[in-house]
């Protein structure tokens, strides 16, 4: 999977259907730990997106925990989104490739 704002998915879509990509960069993301997965995605990519959905523009009113991102299909809780960051930061400290495969929180 390409990040959203992926030259490609302009190229191979509309305009209007590529901007929408580009406003929601979660699109296709169910969990953090799926934007972990994503080989579509460079390190700097994956934080981009965990960054986006983690801000307060993401919060889900009366519920400070959770945070729901236009394009994904329901709320997360903010410490799941907080985790998949420390692990990112874990592998660019130990500059590995892999992620955990047992990351399903």
């Amino acid at each position: 999977m390409q990040m959203a704002t992926s030259i490609s998915n302009f190229e191979q879509r509309p305009l209007r259907a590529a901007r929408e990509l580009w406003l929601r960069p979660a699109v296709d993301f169910a969990h953090p730990r799926d934007v972990l997965r994503d080989p579509g995605l460079d390190r700097a990519e994956k934080r981009a997106v965990l960054s986006s959905w983690a801000s307060d523009a993401s919060s889900v009113r009366d519920q400070p925990t959770q945070r729901w991102m236009i394009g994904t299909p329901n709320p997360v809780p903010l410490a799941d989104i907080q985790e998949a960051m420390g692990i990112l930061d874990r592998q660019s400290q130990h500059d590995c490739r892999d992620f955990p495969s047992d990351y399903n929180s």
